[in-house]
This record gives C-alpha cells, structure tokens and sequence, in this order.
C-alpha cells in the first residue's frame, strides 16, 4: 500500500507546469484541483475522490491519466467556449 502522503506528492507532481494541489479529506476521499499558475484560474477541480483503491502505482497512474482527460476536455470546452479553438487561438 502505498502512504496517502507519497499518492499526494505523485499526483501533485503530474500535472507540470500547472500547479496542482490536493487535499485528503476525512473520509478517505481527495479533491485535486488543478490551475495555471500564472492566472490562477482552476482548470479542473474534483470532488469526492476516493482513495481506498489507490494502493498501488498503477491505480494512482490511472486516476492521473483520467485527471489529465477531464483537464483537457474542460481546457478546450472552455478554449471553444471563449472564442479561442482548442490551441488557444482566436
């Protein structure tokens, strides 16, 4: 089993050069919320994660790699909705 605070640290670290910061919450749930650091505008924000199946490197990749696509998809649903394409360009 892998100690919440190293699943904490891999997470955080995997979201470069965005910033990225969770919270373990009473519970055995964590919030992930990712911004650009720059605008310190949130990116992706998620509730309610829960931790219990996170034992292993593998699970915490999967839940990263689903993180990065919930990231992408609201980066470009916000980049279309703002007037800009999906590369940030009007």
């Amino acid at each position: 089993m892998i100690p919440t605070t190293e699943m904490r640290r891999i997470v955080e670290s995997s979201f470069g050069p965005l910033k990225c910061h969770c919270t373990l919450n009473p519970g055995g749930t964590m919030t992930v919320e990712v911004s650009d650091p720059a605008t310190g505008q949130v990116d992706l924000l998620m509730v309610g994660i829960d931790t219990k199946p996170l034992t292993t490197s593998r699970a915490i990749a999967d839940l990263v790699a689903e993180l990065r696509a919930d990231l992408k998809a609201n980066q470009e649903w916000f980049g279309r909705y703002d007037g800009r394409d999906a590369t940030g360009k009007h």
